[in-house]
């Protein structure tokens, strides 16, 4: 008894298994998530910590440095990065790729409790720690503007309505505003006056601290009811704590605004956005605030764009009257364009190999039993995909497209041997038993043979193993699924369906025609064939030149990476001398902007400065350019 023959036997049995495969396949293709590559998690955590009106150097040597130290103790550290700026330090850890990175995020914590005790005691909080992914990019950046509210009510609205709700959308991990900051009130006071009246920044920072609280009052109670006071004394305009009383002296009051200024503003004066697009081929820039979209790992990125823009008309209607809402970029346009290009080559090598088979086999049931096995491996791929957490992107669906021209030989093999028994004048359940046990053994080695060119990539340690180590286990799996689909599927049909020649019709005019051609061939072979065997030097020689020639080009050709691909969007930095103040950096940078704005290529731009993800410093600028689509653009 062979593997095959109790598949061979229950015709019905072995249909309703395809049938489910082919149906589970289908339902796990569309629970895949999308993206442009496989994800890959780099083990990267990054620390920051903020000790407010500090200077860099003073963060360097009493925040920067303890947690260098404790970070630096941990196994499997490859890099610490490190950035002291005006208040605050940033640290990010690389480790090495063998880590996960939820055990190195555990390890940064236990670090920076370690190092507590060595940090200054005014911290306003602790450091913080989050897992980042330098490979991940935003999904999607929007742009609000507006020319009737300031910027804070900007920021509020982008803050409390827009990235509140964005963030439930499901598949969106982080969404981060950035370009301005909340409304506050800025005490700018004069050191001099201060000290002429005995007080110091210090005794201001308290007096301010306690002089805007928001305590329990307290309550009024008589014997039948209880009243709770809800008065609330906090203070949040400029012109209510100018008339506070700092002191009494020589019986004068001195008062908030008696010592400098007191002003309306924000909590952070250092961040700046704007938002660049074209109106009638003018390029538009105007200050904005951006809110910036990232996705969860495992998120389909083309369905988690759509939830966004799906709730973006409700998100428009709680936006303040007088705030644009636009999107500058969109990350799903390329990567869409690309799995669809993806998918496409896919659907046409199908065709093309059952055609191929069709022109080879010439009858209709050897060729559609070889090319069920094809949408049927592919669809027993899916599966598995989904159970190791694979994605559609261009690396597996590229593995899927080689896969075609694999799948298919198994079953052509399989048929070939059953056909010759029942040339034989075998009956097609005994030629199909008897073909399977024979051809069994030949078709699992085949299948392994092929798996094992694959090893190596399966095996492949560092970033380029993991990369493609999703398209090594996705051809593998459908080499292995075709090899079973070939041992059972296969000869079942052909024993229910092939047919000894004799039976079949008299050959017509396409077949007669297909044989001349082939006859044709295989005379130019033959005497090709001849000519070379004949001229064994010159072959040989001819042979050696090609493998100088080959080694040659191999030195010639460019490398990289990975190919060079147009997807229509840029990431800029700018950067500028350390000691540049914010108001020449916000010139500088809105210059920048408009240059790049100008280029008639340019569709849309979201630059901010001093914020964003993984925060800024106040010389260093971002920009997200998007260009136009490939066939407007005019180079």
């Amino acid at each position: 008894m062979s593997l095959s023959e109790p598949f061979i036997k229950r015709a019905v049995g072995t249909s309703l298994l395809a049938i489910g495969l082919f149906l589970t396949g289908i339902g796990a293709y569309r629970s895949l998530p999308v993206a442009s590559l496989p994800r890959v998690d780099f083990p990267m955590v990054a620390v920051g910590a903020s000790l407010p009106g500090a200077d860099p150097e003073t963060v360097a040597s009493s925040l920067a440095a303890p947690l260098e130290r404790r970070l630096g103790e941990i196994a499997g550290v490859n890099e610490i990065t490190s950035a002291s700026t005006l208040g605050g330090c940033s640290i990010t850890i690389q480790f090495d790729l063998s880590r996960n990175v939820d055990g190195a995020a555990r390890d940064v914590q236990a670090a920076i409790n370690a190092a507590s005790s060595e940090l200054p005691l005014d911290l306003p909080a602790p450091p913080t720690y989050r897992k980042i992914n330098p490979a991940d990019a935003p999904i999607m950046i929007m742009s609000m503007t507006s020319d009737l509210l300031p910027a804070p009510s900007v920021f509020e609205a982008a803050d409390e309505i827009v990235a509140q709700r964005l963030s439930q959308v499901e598949g969106v991990s982080q969404v981060f505003v950035s370009g301005a900051e909340k409304s506050a009130v800025r005490v700018q006071a004069d050191p001099t006056l201060l000290a002429s009246d005995g007080l110091s920044l210090e005794d201001l920072r308290t007096f301010l601290a306690a002089a805007n609280t928001d305590s329990p009052k307290g309550s009024i109670e008589d014997d039948q009811t209880a009243y709770s006071l809800l008065a609330n004394d906090q203070l949040f305009v400029a012109k209510d704590y100018r008339p506070l009383e700092l002191m009494r002296s020589n019986g004068l009051a001195i008062k908030l605004g008696d010592i400098g200024k007191v002003v309306d503003g924000v909590e952070n004066t250092r961040l700046g956005g704007w938002a660049g697009y074209k109106i009638n081929n003018k390029s538009v820039l105007k200050p904005a605030v951006l809110v910036i979209i990232f996705k969860q790992p495992d998120a389909n990125v083309i369905a988690t764009v759509q939830r966004i823009r799906d709730a973006l008309p409700q998100v428009e209607r709680w936006v303040p009257p007088g705030i644009a809402l636009r999107v500058t970029s969109d990350r799903t346009t390329t990567i869409n364009a690309s799995v669809n290009d993806v998918q496409y080559s896919l659907l046409v090598s199908v065709v093309m190999v059952v055609l191929v088979i069709f022109a080879f086999l010439r009858r209709f049931w050897p060729t559609f039993i070889a090319s069920v096995s094809i949408p049927l491996a592919l669809a027993g791929t899916f599966p598995f995909m989904y159970l190791f957490h694979f994605s559609l992107d261009n690396l597996s669906l590229m593995a899927i497209t080689i896969s075609v021209g694999f799948v298919v030989d198994d079953a052509i093999v399989v048929i070939e041997n059953i056909f010759r028994h029942i040339e034989h004048g075998e009956r097609g359940m005994e030629a199909a038993l008897t073909g399977a046990r024979q051809i069994g053994f030949t078709v699992v080695s085949m299948s392994l043979s092929l798996v094992a060119v694959f090893i190596p990539l399966l095996f492949m340690g560092g970033l380029v193993g993991r990369l493609f180590h999703e398209f090594a286990v996705t051809l593998s799996i459908a080499i292995l699924v075709s090899g079973v689909i070939s041992l059972t599927l296969t000869p079942m049909l052909c024993s229910r369906f092939l047919k000894p020649a004799r039976n079949w019709k008299n050959p017509g005019l396409v077949y007669r025609a297909f044989e001349r051609g082939f006859d044709a061939a295989l005379a130019v072979y033959e005497r090709g064939l001849r000519w070379v065997l004949r001229h064994q030097p010159f072959t040989l020689g001819v042979a050696a030149l090609t493998m100088v020639g080959t080694f040659w080009l191999y030195g010639q050709v460019p490398k990289g990476f990975f190919p060079q691909q147009d997807t229509g969007t840029l990431m800029g930095t700018t950067d500028a001398a350390q000691n540049i103040s914010f108001d020449a950096m916000e010139k500088l940078q809105d210059q920048c902007a408009r240059v790049v704005l100008d280029d008639p290529d340019v569709d849309t731009l979201g630059s901010f400065i001093g914020g964003g993800p993984g925060g800024g410093t106040v010389n260093n600028g971002r920009m997200f350019i998007t260009l136009k689509a490939k066939g407007e653009r005019t180079n």
